[in-house]
């Protein structure tokens, strides 16, 4: 499976979930276990490349500042969360987490406290690998390395949070008045 059919697969999932990051995940396993067990794979291997790429400092602090904390698991659900959202929002908010701030639900978020989280977007290659060949997915031979988190810091400090994220400070350190 190519990088493009990957997304492509999540797209035709959305088309049909009506926005709820759950519904794209059971849509995903749905048209994934249709298809020939080797790509069920190789989605799998798609899948661990995004979100290795997407391991990154930044996007941790957007996830911490949106969701008001992120553990090392809320992270993960969260970036589940993020590839509901499509390869160009999944992109651009790699490249720069702040962008998130324009996401009309992540707005409204500032007033209402929802989070945002999708584990079951991880576990969509097995549950498909699962339904089409009644076995388990094969393991990984060459895992995606995930990057070394060097840069970490302090994800409460408000004053670093409006440096890094300006516009994510600006709706969840001092959030609008209703």
């Amino acid at each position: 499976m190519r990088t493009e059919d990957f997304w492509q697969l999540i797209d035709q999932a959305r088309a049909g979930a009506g926005g709820e990051a759950d519904a794209v995940a059971a849509r995903a396993v749905a048209l994934l276990a249709e298809r020939d067990p080797e790509e069920i794979v190789g989605y799998a291997h798609h899948q661990r490349r995004v979100l290795a790429a997407s391991y990154r400092v930044d996007l941790w602090g957007a996830a911490y500042l949106i969701n008001g904390g992120a553990s090392d698991d809320g992270f993960e659900y969260f970036r589940g969360w993020l590839m509901t959202q499509g390869r160009a929002v999944f992109a651009r908010a790699v490249g720069e987490p702040d962008s998130l701030a324009e996401l009309p639900g992540v707005r409204a978020a500032a007033l209402s406290g929802e989070e945002f989280e999708c584990e079951r977007m991880l576990s969509v290659p097995w549950e498909a690998y699962r339904k089409a060949t009644a076995a388990e997915l094969p393991a990984e031979r060459d895992p995606v390395p995930v990057p070394d988190l060097n840069d970490f810091w302090d994800f409460d400090d408000e004053e670093e949070a409006r440096r890094r994220l300006p516009r994510l400070a600006a709706l969840f350190v001092e959030p609008p008045a209703e």
